[in-house]
């Protein structure tokens, strides 16, 4: 248990994001003629901490955090000023290329006032550039520290939209539009954005399931369980996307700590399963699904191809689930769930440990949040 822990060290991001929680950059892309407008929506604080936002889910986990709340209490006329002596090096760490590097200004930076501190503010700034007459289109290279990337193409028909790992490139984004990708590329894309909520970023959903996996380790009751999580969070994270549910993130998130509670306190003083744990898997999923919703709303999915980034997404949670509960079967279950001591040395510890963490986020997302 310990070691799954070490190895999936995580907390999910919410619609309404947390002080210190990490969230992927966005950015709208115009290619008019031969000129470049890229604006991009960032944290501006967690760039000028320099803070390596690819290895880290939460900026509490740096020896910068005080840096970075220091840039966060400043006022946006301040913040501006050390965001442009900062500016050359990060021009130099990311590029627009067409096919080579292309020069790019730093038009404007428009930074919010400072409102509430628990919350990051959500910063623009806009850049120009400009690429040889004639050249097809451009492509984005961004560096790992930087995070993720959202890139949208804007003012074309079939436009170009793409999730960007840290450490990537996107393909050519084609100046007369065209570059939007097929439904089955979409697909493809957005199943490793649903893993990485799962697989390392979605802790509070690992050990949801695996108090599930503990108090049934037998492959056919686990399974049932699995099956009906997945049906219920399915349903809220389709009706989350589109618009038909919308739950604040600051009820969501503390329920979900509370289902972790829940089922681990089940674990403890049950024995074996009962028909009415269905109904509470049930219902809990629905919540984990409004929590996977409010991933999607942070960058939006593409207006043409919502239902195959919409599925690709749902079928990479899925599969970051089964990776958690095989790699829990393999390690613990296979060897010891026929040991008479099984519940007394594995099960009962394992949930308690879960417990005390679901307890720790709930009171951290209601009173500390």
């Amino acid at each position: 248990m310990a070691l799954i822990l070490t190895m999936l060290p995580a907390q999910v991001i919410t619609q309404v994001v947390y002080a210190h929680e990490i969230s992927p950059s966005i950015s709208d892309l115009v290619l008019d003629g031969d000129r470049i407008n890229f604006a991009i929506r960032l944290n501006i604080e967690s760039f000028v901490a320099r803070i390596d936002l690819q290895s880290l889910d939460n900026t509490d986990d740096t020896e910068v955090e005080n840096d970075y709340d220091q840039f966060r209490a400043m006022t946006p006329e301040k913040l501006e000023s050390v965001f442009r002596m900062f500016w050359p090096e990060m021009a130099n760490r990311f590029s627009i290329n067409a096919p080579d590097p292309l020069q790019l200004d730093l038009q404007s930076v428009s930074i919010p006032a400072i409102g509430d501190v628990e919350l990051p503010r959500e910063s623009t700034i806009k850049l120009t550039g400009t690429m040889q007459a004639g050249a097809p289109g451009v492509t984005v290279s961004w560096p790992a520290e930087y995070g993720a990337l959202v890139i949208r193409q804007q003012g074309v028909e079939e436009p170009y939209t793409g999730y960007l790992k840290g450490g990537g490139e996107s393909e050519l984004i084609s100046v007369a539009g065209g570059s939007e990708k097929t439904g089955w590329q979409t697909f493809i894309d957005y199943i490793p954005v649903g893993f990485d909520h799962i697989i390392p970023k979605g802790l509070d959903h690992i050990l949801f399931v695996l108090g599930m996996f503990f108090l049934a380790t037998r492959i056919r009751p686990l399974v049932w369980q699995i099956s009906i999580f997945t049906l219920a969070h399915t349903i809220t994270l389709i009706l989350g996307a589109v618009g038909w549910v919308s739950i604040p993130a600051t009820i969501v998130e503390p329920l979900i700590a509370a289902s972790i509670v829940f089922i681990a306190i089940e674990n403890v003083f049950t024995q074996s399963l009962h028909r009415w744990r269905t109904l509470v898997i049930f219902c809990f999923g629905l919540l984990h699904g409004l929590g996977f919703a409010s991933v999607l709303a942070e960058f939006g999915l593409p207006a043409n191809r919502f239902i195959p980034a919409l599925v690709g997404f749902n079928v990479g949670v899925e599969v970051g689930q089964l990776v958690v509960v095989a790699i829990a079967f393999c390690s613990i279950a296979m060897w010891c769930r026929n040991h008479p001591n099984y519940r007394q040395w594995v099960a009962v510890p394992a949930s308690i440990i879960i417990g005390l963490v679901g307890a720790w986020w709930f009171f951290e997302r209601v009173f500390l949040a």
